[in-house]
């Protein structure tokens, strides 16, 4: 046991190290990321922290893809596209939360809880980075107006595309965990994709009024969108 604790921890500061190194965390980001990936793996296995290393990989190359575009717009990323320790909590956390449940409990509903909750941090980071590229017609979810890419809680047919393939892909990796294969994919795409569009939500309202900033409106998201994975699991199966 201790043997495989020391492999996850050089595993972990390895890959910490990494994202400092290429510049998609500072470093307080990595050190929270590899607490955060840690806590992942020892809690859950394998495959939550291989969805959530794959949430990570597609983040950072979605956020470098055409970033100096993205910055005449005025809608890239912070810092050069760097995160920090705000910005790992606020996407990971909550899947960790339901991994503490799911691991003293063993139920099902907790894995798509979980994988939910990393499929909307997934889907959203891919609507938000790749629809101000691609997304022709953005509007506020609110009430449909037309506003500019970046804007909060701008969505667009083609943020909304990604966005369910980003829960989609993330949802791939919950397979194996039950034996209730197509509820499990279904419910975690559909809840992260819920997610997604809460997220939005909640960027057009509370975020805009100065209650929540981006990194407690992904955790409120993602947390939400969890619960509706779990729902629609329970529901489901």
């Amino acid at each position: 046991m201790l043997e495989r604790i020391a492999v996850d921890i050089a595993v972990v500061t390895g890959l910490g190290l990494g994202s400092y190194y290429f510049k998609a965390l500072d470093a307080k980001g990595a050190f929270a990321a590899a607490l955060l990936g840690l806590s992942v793996i020892e809690l859950g296995g394998v495959y939550p922290f291989a969805a959530l290393l794959t949430f990570v990989v597609l983040g950072v190359l979605a956020t470098k893809y055409k970033f100096k575009e993205k910055a005449k717009l005025g809608a890239a990323q912070s810092r050069n596209g760097i995160r920090s320790w705000g910005n790992v909590l606020g996407n990971g956390l909550a899947a960790a939360i339901f991994l503490i449940f799911e691991h003293f409990s063993h139920m099902d509903v907790f894995w798509a809880a979980s994988f939910a909750a990393i499929a909307t941090a997934n889907g959203d980071t891919l609507a938000s980075e790749l629809g101000k590229v691609f997304g022709k017609r953005p509007k506020l979810i609110t009430n449909f107006k037309a506003v500019n890419p970046g804007t909060n809680g701008a969505i667009s047919l083609e943020g909304e595309i990604f966005a369910l393939l980003g829960a989609f892909i993330i949802a791939l990796f919950a397979i194996p965990l039950t034996s209730n294969e197509v509820d499990m994919l279904l419910a975690v795409t559909l809840g992260g994709f819920v997610g997604v569009n809460i997220d939005s939500l909640i960027g057009a309202t509370l975020e805009n009024e100065g209650v929540t900033n981006n990194n407690s409106t992904n955790f409120l998201a993602s947390l939400l969108g969890g619960f509706t994975g779990a729902g629609l699991f329970y529901l489901l199966a």
